[in-house]
């Protein structure tokens, strides 16, 4: 029996798929874990490497929406701020007498509701989202801190424990489920539908894109919303997990979200980007926190870590394009 070669088709394909940022970032987590089992006997426990994954799934859901965001070449520096007010709304309306459902609807609607004014003034007035997001991630904190100053919300219905400590199946939390859910809906919206290939249109020239027929403004607007969308959901699981809200909730968020996306490949001044990058990067984050806890190291290197780590992803790749 004679062997058929292979196609050159395929061949390029797999030559693709073996340069990849996906295919380096697959071999940076497996490294990782790699190490982290040596470093320390306790995080080869599966209940371990499930306490593991809550360093990164709240952060994660909003790191999707973030990423089709920046990929249309828009970001959101509010995401925390977000939280930060839809979990004050989740303590009103617990103190006002709501249940668990009531709660969750008030928290989500929230988010949307940021989203809303976002989108407003960024895709509706124009105005750069850099700046408007910036002036609003102090404004929806800023009302917070108002609300509850040096306070704190408590006393949340036991039920609503579920959403931010409660598991699905065996060692599978709730907040990973929706995790998985989330990663495989935006990855189905950004890479298999018409809407995602605008924001990928968008992100490399508006100005062709709105020739072309695709409503820029609309589909800047339905971005942000979903960026407040996330954040309102990250606020469900994050308030549910910790059980109280005060007003210095999720801070410091936005540069780990906003690292975690430009870890994953996708390109800070938009055009390009996958979800999966997304994902493998959002494992790698939670590996790195959970493995400095194991090891007892100090917040404030991981701080520095993040900062590092957003700097070098950025400029790694144009440093590496002038060399060639």
């Amino acid at each position: 029996m004679t062997a058929h070669p292979i196609p050159d088709r395929l061949q390029s394909r797999g030559r693709r798929a073996l340069r990849s940022w996906e295919t380096l970032l697959l071999a940076v987590f497996v490294t990782i874990f790699v190490i982290n089992s040596f470093a320390s006997p306790y995080f080869l426990n599966a209940w371990n490497l499930s306490d593991a994954t809550f360093n990164f799934t709240e952060k994660a859901l909003i790191a999707f929406a973030m990423a089709m965001l920046i990929i249309a070449g828009e970001i959101d520096l509010s995401v925390a701020s977000i939280i930060a007010l839809a979990s004050t709304a989740m303590g009103l309306a617990m103190t006002a007498g709501a249940g668990t459902p009531e709660i969750v609807v008030a928290g989500i609607l929230t988010g949307l509701a940021c989203g809303v004014v976002n989108g407003a003034l960024v895709a509706g007035l124009g105005l750069p989202s850099i700046v408007v997001t910036i002036g609003t991630m102090s404004l929806f904190r800023g009302i917070s801190f108002i609300i509850l100053g040096d306070q704190a919300f408590n006393g949340y219905p036991k039920d609503f424990a579920y959403f931010g400590q409660g598991y699905v199946f065996w060692v599978i939390s709730f907040e990973l489920a929706l995790f998985a859910v989330a990663a495989i809906a935006y990855y189905v919206l950004l890479h298999r539908t018409n809407f995602g290939r605008a924001v990928f249109a968008i992100g490399n020239n508006p100005t062709a894109a709105l020739f072309s027929g695709i409503r820029v403004v609309r589909v800047r607007f339905i971005l942000f919303l979903l960026t407040g969308l996330m954040s309102g959901i990250a606020a469900v699981c994050l308030t549910s997990r910790l059980g109280s809200t005060r007003p210095s909730i999720a801070t410091g968020w936005e540069l780990e979200i906003v690292t975690m996306v430009v870890l994953g490949g996708v390109n800070i001044l938009g055009g390009s980007g996958t979800i999966p990058g997304v994902v493998l990067a959002a494992f790698i984050m939670g590996l790195v926190t959970f493995g400095f806890g194991l090891l007892n190291v100090p917040g404030i290197v991981m701080s520095i870590f993040l900062g590092a780590l957003l700097i070098g992803v950025i400029a790694l790749p144009r440093l590496w394009g002038q060399k060639r």
